[in-house]
């Protein structure tokens, strides 16, 4: 196996074990909002957020280097 497939698992394994670990319900707050999720819920839609944000970046800015 490649080994940058195998520190992918790895870390996606610790990702999830992680988000397991956190189950206790937060309230969030910004400005006039406030929301009551699972910090597991919370910490999944960050760490989602910052995938799609990553590869949208990567993508643009492999674009750009060709032109």
């Amino acid at each position: 196996m490649h080994s940058k497939l195998v520190v992918s698992l790895i870390l996606a394994g610790l990702a999830v074990l992680f988000v397991v670990q956190n189950v206790a319900v937060v309230e969030i707050s910004f400005m006039f909002w406030s929301i009551a999720m699972s910090r597991a819920l919370l910490i999944f839609f960050v760490l989602a957020t910052g995938i799609v944000i990553g590869w949208l970046l990567h993508g643009y800015f492999f674009l750009n280097r060709d032109q």
